[in-house]
């Protein structure tokens, strides 16, 4: 099936600024609304791609909200994905039809989630929760915190509200102050007003003393009686390693052991994924996440042109391009502390040479950019390859970053 659609994704946020689930829509090449036809294939796709024959979800915990179209409530697709973990985003004016509202209650019946877009909660009256597992809040204007209010005394017991357009963390806090959700678009990516500077931490210090070790190519005893020093660091990485199912076959069971199994360069990947886990910055969970599917998302955009071990430099790349907000450092202080490859500074600093449009890419993936298509034609990447790539991305990071 050829598709010339993207995948864009935007993380909804609990109150607590824990990811609970992705919005997932088509961009195609030209703006406006994703035909009917397109939507069924969203799900289609999207169910092919996570919900695995043998291991059940690939996504775990985390629920995707897709957008559909009235016609779109009966696709045999549907059958296909777990219903605890798929809301559909629904007009609330579609739902005067007859025929619409019956197809609504049925999903309902049946588990599948249901968010009403552009309701009118006034009116919308008690028996809510038979049509609706969420409520999309729309803001207008500047006072986020009063809208809130509203909406939050207007709430139901079974039914989630979630915030949107949440531009600002000020805005955040109203909705999280209040028990809605929000869809932040690319709000995780801002600095928190008041989250200063805080650079390394004493574990941050060892692991950045293991990855020069590693980029020296230090002799395996000497970078091990390094990681014994700190018993959690040990633990995490080994549980890092083990955790990815690198295809050993068999569990790796000490560093050593890692060491002779992986080489070097994969080692220092996973020590970039402890550098930014052991961030004591107080930042929220989700940028972590986000920094773990883009790297392995440009990771795997890379891989069939570029071959295995630069791939594994494109990780690390993506990686490092949110660690100035990890680590609550400026970018240019994280370049001072850590000898990275020539390629990755300029992937890092411009998104140019040999890495740096795979990030681009993979970075567009996520702020739902129009340059999407554009960056992917340069690459001679095809859509079906980027957006296979875009989910087994998400499913490879809930692995890791939880």
């Amino acid at each position: 099936m050829h598709h010339t659609n993207f995948l864009v994704r935007e993380p909804l946020l609990d109150p607590q600024q824990r990811v609970l689930g992705y919005e997932l829509s088509w961009q195609d090449g030209a703006p406006g609304a994703a035909a009917p036809a397109a939507l069924e294939e969203l799900v289609g796709f999207v169910a092919g791609q996570v919900n695995h024959p043998d291991d059940g979800w690939l996504l775990r915990d985390k629920t995707l909200f897709l957008q559909a179209v009235p016609a779109m409530l009966s696709t045999d697709a549907l059958h296909n994905m777990p219903p605890e973990h798929t809301v559909l985003s629904i007009q609330t004016a579609t739902l005067a039809d007859p025929a619409t509202l019956a197809a609504v209650r049925a999903l309902r019946a049946g588990g599948v989630g249901i968010l009403l877009r552009e309701a009118d909660l006034a009116k919308l009256g008690k028996g809510l929760a038979g049509v609706a597992s969420h409520v999309e809040v729309r803001f207008t204007g500047a006072d986020v915190a009063a809208q809130a209010r509203n909406y939050a005394a207007l709430r139901q017991a079974a039914v989630r509200m979630v915030g949107r357009p949440v531009g600002n963390w000020a805005d955040f806090d109203a909705c999280a102050a209040l028990g809605l959700d929000a869809f932040v678009g690319k709000l995780h990516l801002t600095p928190r007003p008041g989250s200063a500077a805080k650079g390394m931490n004493p574990a941050q210090t060892v692991i950045l003393q293991l990855m020069q070790m590693v980029r020296q190519n230090a002799d395996a005893a000497q970078i091990e009686a390094v990681l014994k020093r700190d018993a959690t660091l040990s633990y995490k990485l080994l549980r890092f390693i083990n955790s990815a199912g690198f295809g050993a076959g068999r569990e790796v069971q000490s560093l050593r052991q890692a060491l002779a199994l992986l080489g070097y360069s994969p080692l220092y990947r996973w020590l970039t994924l402890l550098l930014a886990t052991a961030s004591s910055n107080g930042y929220s969970p989700v940028l972590l996440e986000t920094a773990v599917v883009r790297g392995r998302l440009a990771e795997l955009l890379g891989l069939a042109a570029l071959g295995k071990g630069e791939a594994e430099n494109i990780f690390v790349a993506g990686m490092f391009s949110l660690l100035d907000r990890l680590l609550g450092m400026p970018m240019e202080r994280v370049l001072e502390a850590i000898q990275l490859s020539d390629d990755v500074v300029v992937a890092l600093l411009t998104r140019g040479g040999k890495y740096g449009p795979y990030l681009a890419l993979a970075e567009a993936c996520e702020l739902n950019s129009t340059l999407v298509a554009a960056l992917a034609h340069s690459l001679g990447l095809s859509p079906q390859e980027v957006n296979q790539a875009h989910l087994s991305a998400l499913a490879w990071a809930q692995n890791v970053a939880s």
